[in-house]
């Protein structure tokens, strides 16, 4: 028998960037907020030695703990899905702040097209333009009503960054600088300038300079050591949970931090959500925390989980088309080519931001008419800091061993560059997300199952865009370069790929999404569900930004639902509803 707690008015399952964001806005607002976390308490000081590549990198000390809790996955439904038992394509953070802790900190807005991706397409293409195993559908809401929300989050962070030459135009400049362009990124600059692009800084939330933000918390200026993709900064120099909007919620005196608390069912009783089920995973003690509406703030994978375990929502069906909980699992598919260079380069120093990108070859911003694909991807150098265990390059048909291994090495340590891009990955009917019949996880409940491959349209896109890449190293000197190969079939193990999305999507219809554009539960209006699990695709940036603005305006569609009580998406009830 569960203890049962005295109830509150929001729970808050999760908190990283979503969770913390509701968290601070509820607890602002005069809510009582309770936040629950499975993992401990980390602050700024707690990564003071944390420059450690094997700890951290490649022992994933800030990652779910795969021994206890994972999931499985398979190619086909004619294949048995096993346990993944090492990261590779995606890393699900653990502890306060979650991924927003161990992120590089590329903060983008989501382009027009993608919210409205399935009408432009059909506008400018017409129907036929892709097969329909692409379910590709709108958001349920446009750029122009995230944009708000977009600057509110940019603002939390302090973001440095400058204008897109290709995006749209911006009411406010960011709200520091760019980052510093530094000789490497000049260098890729100028060979892009030469090919006719338009080149410019990444959005950065590794800030140029100390910033207070719109609450009072100082993010502190970039220090460029390097260590930043699956680290915790020493500086409070990345902006995190923990340095801005978790210290935001504490002030109020309305929130509370509960850790060790492992959320694993949304608990529904006489037909009306009540609460969350979660475990002390120092006792082992199953609590019940009764809440008038259940924030639902995890990582992709895991939000998906909870829906299924917790019997909210229609699972999809692959085969019939119906449901949505599950339904559009994508993630971003990386090209990536290889320069080799007869000349050095000095970039053991940088910031998990600090790149220079072109973005021709984005969205719709070039005639797709003659291609097999939509979309695209945004091109990108970037000088995150070189570490000898990971990034330890060798040119083609080198052995990983050996007195030849040694050699080559060393030499492409300061004389090879790799460029990259953030690619657009269409949901695709056979890929989806569900609940395994045969592995559970530790507290005995059903992993989650990922059903995913390669498609065709995966394909020409990745070949279409490796080859831009290769072009502009080409263009900026490189004497030899290697393009990264899609293998036959999509392996979560090595990453060639990462930010996962879907499988609680935002939508218009109830009968093809899961949430409305509050991220509100079409069936159960006091669950909101919040994350990169709504994306109904993805698209060609990293989805940190898109993730915080659908966090805010969630947060305004919970203040709405706490003083109306009613649906938010009932037409013509709440400003701004669809």
């Amino acid at each position: 028998m569960a203890r049962e707690l005295e109830k509150t008015n929001v729970v808050v399952a999760g908190l990283g960037w979503a969770g913390s964001i509701v968290a601070a806005e509820l607890s602002k607002d005069g809510k009582n907020v309770v936040g629950l976390e499975r993992g401990e308490e980390k602050k700024t000081e707690d990564y003071l030695t944390a420059h450690d590549e094997y700890r951290f990198a490649v022992g994933h000390e800030m990652m779910q703990d795969l021994s206890r809790e994972t999931l499985t996955y398979r190619n086909s439904t004619d294949e048995e899905a096993l346990p993944m038992r090492r990261y590779g394509a995606f890393l699900i953070g653990t502890d306060v702040g979650g991924g927003g802790v161990h992120w590089n900190g590329d903060t983008w807005r989501y382009h027009p097209y993608d919210f409205e991706i399935k009408s432009m397409t059909d506008e400018t293409y017409g129907e036929d333009k892709l097969t329909d195993d692409y379910l590709i559908q709108d958001w349920g809401i446009t750029y122009e009503e995230l944009e708000p929300y977009y600057l509110k989050y940019e603002l939390n962070s302090g973001v440095s960054g400058e204008q897109n030459p290709m995006g749209p135009e911006r009411r406010e400049p960011y709200p520091t600088p760019p980052l510093k362009e530094v000789p490497v990124l000049t260098e890729y600059k100028e060979a892009c300038e030469r090919l006719g692009y338009q080149p410019f800084m990444i959005p950065a939330s590794t800030i140029s300079q100390q910033f207070v933000n719109p609450d009072g918390q100082t993010i502190n200026a970039c220090q460029y050591c390097g260590f930043c993709e699956k680290f915790g900064c020493e500086w409070g120099a990345k902006a995190s949970p923990i340095v801005t909007t978790i210290p935001t919620a504490k002030e109020t005196g309305n929130f509370e931090l509960r850790t060790h608390a492992n959320v694993v069912e949304i608990v529904k009783e006489d037909d009306e959500v009540t609460g969350v089920l979660y475990i002390d995973t120092l006792t082992q003690e199953e609590v019940f925390q009764p809440a008038d509406v259940v924030v639902v703030t995890s990582h992709t994978t895991n939000n998906t989980k909870l829906l299924l375990h917790s019997d909210l929502g229609t699972p999809y069906n692959p085969e019939t088309g119906e449901g949505s909980v599950g339904k559009n699992y994508c993630l971003h598919i990386t090209p990536e080519v290889t320069g080799f260079f007869d000349k050095e380069f000095n970039t053991v120093t940088g910031a998990g931001a600090l790149g220079i990108c072109i973005d021709e070859f984005n969205n719709d911003n070039f005639d797709h008419t003659d291609l097999d694909f939509i979309h695209g991807a945004n091109i990108a150098l970037k000088q995150t800091g070189k570490r000898p265990i990971e990034q330890n390059t060798v040119p083609p048909g080198v052995k990983n061993w050996g007195a030849e291994f040694k050699k080559e090495s060393i030499k492409a340590f300061t004389q090879s560059l790799s460029s990259h891009a953030q690619m657009i990955t269409l949901p695709h009917r056979n890929n989806y997300l569900s609940l395994d019949p045969t592995y559970k996880d530790d507290y005995g409940r059903p992993l989650l199952r990922v059903t995913y491959d390669l498609t065709d349209h995966d394909r020409a896109a990745h070949d279409f865009i490796g080859q831009k890449i290769e072009e502009i190293l080409t263009e900026m000197g490189a004497v030899e370069t290697h393009r990264r190969e899609l293998p036959e079939h999509f392996d979560i193990f090595p990453a060639h790929n990462d930010h996962i999305v879907g499988g609680t999507i935002i939508g218009a219809d109830p009968e093809t999404s899961v949430v409305n554009n509050y991220l509100q539960m079409w069936d159960e209006d006091n669950v909101f569900v919040i994350g990169g699990s709504n994306f109904p695709h993805n698209g060609g940036y990293n989805p940190t930004g898109t993730v915080g603005a659908l966090a805010y305006r969630a947060a305004d569609g919970i203040k709405m639902y706490l003083e109306d009580n009613r649906q938010l998406a009932e037409a013509g009830e709440v400003a701004g509803a669809n």
